[in-house]
């Protein structure tokens, strides 16, 4: 997945291809990841790239509320046609790996369940026992 080199004029094309049905590199609405596109353009594409130009233009006008766009910008690879392989030397991961964050769970969480199914088990035996 990629578009490859973007400072070439071959992934100028990859990315011109891709936007010729697309107004957004994700989504419907400009995000994070045409921020991560468009820093990896050096300068606006060629006339002759209409779509990427359209794009590139468009993403530039977003120039102060760049932070302020929704989602979260991932390595440049993340991005584009599947069919395209990744030539940004991004690798597999993200710049960001928020997978060991938990947001709803606690440290003790582990414990916290097993004194309940305790609990739950003692109350089993109490209901048995009044049989």
């Amino acid at each position: 997945m990629g578009f490859g080199d973007l400072k070439s004029p071959a992934g100028l094309q990859v990315l011109n291809d891709y936007l010729a049905d697309k107004s957004y590199i994700e989504g419907y609405v400009p995000s994070q990841a045409d921020v991560a596109v468009f820093e990896a353009v050096s300068s606006p594409p060629p006339a002759d790239l209409c779509h990427a130009l359209r794009w590139y233009n468009h993403i530039k006008s977003y120039e102060k509320e760049k932070a302020s766009l929704p989602g979260v910008k991932k390595a440049l690879g993340k991005y584009g046609p599947a069919d395209v392989e990744d030539t940004t030397g991004s690798g597999a991961t993200d710049s960001k790996d928020d997978d060991d964050i938990d947001l709803f769970g606690s440290d003790d969480e582990e414990e916290q369940i097993t004194a309940f199914e305790d609990y739950v088990q003692s109350m089993d035996v109490a209901a048995f026992n009044k049989i």
